[in-house]
């Protein structure tokens, strides 16, 4: 599949998304940040990219945490995953949180969120006086164990 990008501002470098390994699921989102940026123990940060994408009707983006920098520095994507919609050509910006106990230090070009294309399907909501039944029923948060 084709997805086409561009250039948020013209005048700026953007660093191209890639798979890191042959059967890597997501690609590596980049800073295009010129200027330091410093995150504070329990703050967030709007990371841009400079990247635009466009994506097929019927397909979304997932911004996710890099697993490596949530182990190693405790730094998540804040609304994870965050969703970029087939309709949305603004600039893709990842919402870091530093969980840590040390300001995590970003500069540009540093990987920091995943990209993965996922296709979804629409449906209709109907509404209805009963649901089937099933053996969990309403058994919610932690209804089947915590193991």
């Amino acid at each position: 599949m084709k997805i086409y990008y561009k250039k948020f501002d013209d005048s700026k470098d953007v660093v191209e998304p890639v798979y890191m390994s042959e059967h890597a699921a997501g690609m590596d989102l980049c800073s295009s940040s010129k200027e330091k940026i410093l995150i504070n123990p329990s703050e967030s940060y709007l990371v841009p990219t400079n990247l635009i994408i466009e994506l097929p009707e019927g397909y979304e983006a997932q911004v996710r945490p890099r697993s490596g920098l949530a182990l190693k520095h405790k730094i998540t994507v804040l609304n994870s995953p965050g969703t970029i919609d087939s309709d949305y050509r603004g600039e893709v910006k990842v919402l870091l949180i530093n969980h840590g106990k040390i300001p995590f230090e970003i500069n540009f070009g540093d990987r920091i969120a995943q990209l993965i294309i996922a296709k979804y399907e629409k449906v209709k909501l109907f509404l209805t006086e009963k649901l089937s039944d099933t053996s969990r029923g309403e058994g919610g948060y932690g209804s089947t164990g915590h193991k």
